[in-house]
């Protein structure tokens, strides 16, 4: 795709059958069709919040077969292919590029953290951009990764011709502008939903929120009035979306995702262990933050 993508991408969730545990692949194509029905610019499959390091590579691989027949040419669909060793994060690259992703987001290898050093990073998705058939954006999700992307590794990364963005999750603003500062040239996104607005502000190119996945217009909404000129307007609106950030995708994670996903009319369904289902308390806590945010929203069962 010749255009680099803006505004908001959402990080599909993964539905899996409440009986067999299985990807369940109508449901994961009838969610898809209501984001871009609701003016979503892309979709992020396999991502953080489509429970990905849960995911078999075969399930992987059919998850984004499954959304590229529903995903239009002009819409945007990106993979999520982080894994432990330069060379599977390689592998995941080529096979996102075979069932027709658009680009590729990669994330740091976790498991050795401590052992991170900027020269390990470079090198590794230095490797990662020479042989990705698609593009690369970098991740930095160091709530569950247990590294920092620096400004320093963004700089060293910058004059690559195959990495042009980066997604990050840090919830820090004074991050996302040292990355702007120092690859001036990338596309950035911001991964918080209760962010958007002011990293629009700042000048970045939207947000891969997670908060689209159940309050999809509403989401949508602050970068279209931003865009429109009316701050005003953007503004109110997150103000309403950032109780939901900060309630649900941050304080009840994936299962609170996918719970109000079922409050609000698309189906989440269950997690996968040993991810655990909301229980009772937290099921009250999420709709009360759905009715307060104006979203009309059902028991779950």
């Amino acid at each position: 795709m010749s255009k680099r993508p803006n505004g908001l991408l959402v990080p599909i969730t993964t539905p899996f059958d409440a009986t067999t545990g299985e990807v369940a692949p109508v449901h994961l194509r009838e969610n898809a069709r209501l984001l871009l029905d609701a003016g979503v610019q892309g979709i992020l499959a396999a991502g953080s919040t489509g429970e990905a390091s849960l995911l078999e590579e075969s399930e992987t691989r059919s998850i984004l077969e499954w959304l590229r027949d529903v995903v239009p040419p002009e819409k945007w669909l990106i993979a999520g292919v982080g894994r432990e060793s330069t060379r599977a994060t390689v592998k995941a690259c080529k096979v996102a590029a075979e069932e027709g992703a658009d680009a590729v987001l990669v994330r740091s290898p976790a498991y050795y953290a401590p052992v991170m050093t900027l020269e390990a990073l470079t090198a590794h998705f230095r490797r990662v951009a020479d042989e990705s058939p698609v593009p690369v954006m970098l991740y930095n999700m160091p709530k569950y990764t247990h590294v920092s992307l620096s400004d320093t590794l963004f700089a060293a990364l910058s004059d690559h011709p195959n990495i042009w963005g980066a997604k990050d999750s840090s919830g820090d603003l004074k991050n996302l502008a040292s990355y702007q500062e120092a690859a001036p040239e990338w596309t950035l996104f911001v991964g918080s939903g209760a962010l958007y607005y002011a990293a629009l502000e700042l000048g970045t190119a939207g947000a891969i929120a997670a908060t689209g996945c159940f309050a999809t217009e509403l989401t949508c909404e602050i970068g279209t009035a931003f865009l429109e000129g009316d701050k005003q307007r953007a503004g109110a609106v997150q103000e309403r979306v950032a109780p939901l950030h900060m309630g649900i995708v941050g304080g009840l994670g994936i299962a609170g995702v996918k719970a109000a996903m079922d409050a609000t009319g698309t189906y989440g369904g269950p997690v996968r262990a040993p991810l655990r289902d909301l229980d009772e308390q937290n099921t009250v806590k999420m709709l009360g933050l759905l009715n307060e945010a104006g979203l009309a929203a059902k028991s779950v069962d």
